[in-house]
């Protein structure tokens, strides 16, 4: 076997580092790979040898045993690599990126590529930049100006700050028959009927349906969500007024937890969520007797995602009432069978943000005190 022309030979503290490397891992893998190569070509191994222990190519050992040679340790690091020159320097893409994230011009609802281009050659931040190269730029810093999403956007107040605890503070505690928890919200569903019968779907083919249909109405869906228990209540309703409200807190006292002490109601603070709504409904002594048995949480403005019936909701909308339901009679009985399945499972919902993960990751929305 003719003599290896490059010799590896470590020194100590060249040893060191390469094993340092190796056990830490916190390098790419061809760089751990090179440190591997060395080390064992140190230790008297064969090229082929390294290469069935390693898995790399001979071409890789015998390529880091010559740049080891000839520049030492610095083998380890990738070379400058050959490609076409950058279109934008860091300034121009910053620039870029700022036109970008800016309010685009008037008469336009959003920034296209051709825009982002001709108002950067217009600002004359580059002299000429094409389409591709203002979309490799978004893409490389994940900016998407033609998108847009809704969002809920809470002020800065006390106020948010206080009902957003009190209600994590309240789904923190065990459960308790005695003191039951329950989250209560409300959407709408339109009944809309089909005029023509849809086409069934078939092996290649999507069900189809026309698009024509017939409206006939909307309807209110009451939600009342038990988590911890894994129990919820749907009810539907021609309105949502005030004596709306009132018959389903009723119902709740009466015939959903009716061995309760009491009932902590978590809901939102719409206008008729009141315990005046009682007393528009029923005679004084009637709402008085509710109530007592009610305890009234309210998620903060802009906080409806601290109410769990928002969960069952979502659930209810994606398995039963995402398609065209044409009346009253059949929304009641697809809902009372959902509602049906889900109780005999029990399914909960398992809420795992506190109190302290509140005040870490929402620590923005906390007002700021001198103490």
């Amino acid at each position: 076997m003719p003599k290896k022309k490059y010799i590896i030979d470590l020194s100590a503290d060249e040893r060191e580092q390469l094993s340092q490397l190796v056990r830490r891992g916190k390098h790419s893998s061809r760089k751990v790979t090179r440190a591997r190569i060395l080390l064992l070509a140190a230790d008297g191994s064969t090229d082929e040898q390294i290469v069935a222990a390693l898995g790399c190519g001979i071409n890789t050992v015998e390529r880091t045993r010559r740049r080891f040679v000839e520049a030492g340790l610095a083998c380890l690091n990738e070379r400058p690599r050959r490609g076409q020159a950058r279109k934008l320097t860091g300034t121009q893409e910053a620039h870029l990126i700022a036109v970008a994230c800016s309010t685009p011009p008037t008469g336009r609802a959003r920034w296209t590529l051709s825009l982002l281009a001709d108002k950067v050659v217009e600002l004359k931040f580059a002299s000429s930049i094409t389409r591709e190269t203002v979309r490799q730029v978004l893409k490389k810093n994940e900016l998407k100006p033609w998108l847009k999403k809704q969002w809920c956007i809470p002020e800065v107040s006390a106020e948010f700050v206080a009902c957003m605890e009190s209600v994590l503070d309240l789904y923190a505690e065990p459960f308790d028959e005695r003191l039951p928890v329950v989250n209560f919200d409300e959407t709408s569903k339109q009944l809309i009927a089909e005029t023509r019968q849809p086409l069934p779907a078939r092996a290649g083919a999507v069900e189809r349906f026309d698009y024509e249909y017939e409206r006939n109405g909307v309807r209110n869906l009451f939600m009342f969500c038990e988590p911890k228990r894994g129990f919820r209540h749907v009810a539907v309703t021609d309105q949502r007024t005030m004596p709306d409200f009132a018959r389903q807190m009723k119902w709740l006292v009466d015939e959903g937890f009716p061995q309760a002490e009491r009932v902590r109601v978590v809901m939102d603070n719409l206008n008729t969520h009141k315990a005046a709504s009682l007393y528009e409904t029923f005679a004084p002594a009637e709402a008085r007797r509710i109530l007592r048995k009610l305890e009234f949480h309210y998620t903060p403005k802009h906080g409806s995602w601290l109410n769990m019936a928002e969960i069952e909701l979502g659930v209810f909308s994606r398995q039963c009432l995402a398609r065209r339901i044409g009346d009253e009679a059949t929304l009641k009985r697809e809902i009372q069978k959902l509602e049906e399945e889900r109780n005999a499972a029990c399914a909960k919902i398992e809420w795992r943000f506190t109190t302290e993960d509140a005040r870490r990751k929402l620590h923005r929305l906390y007002p700021s005190t001198s103490g």
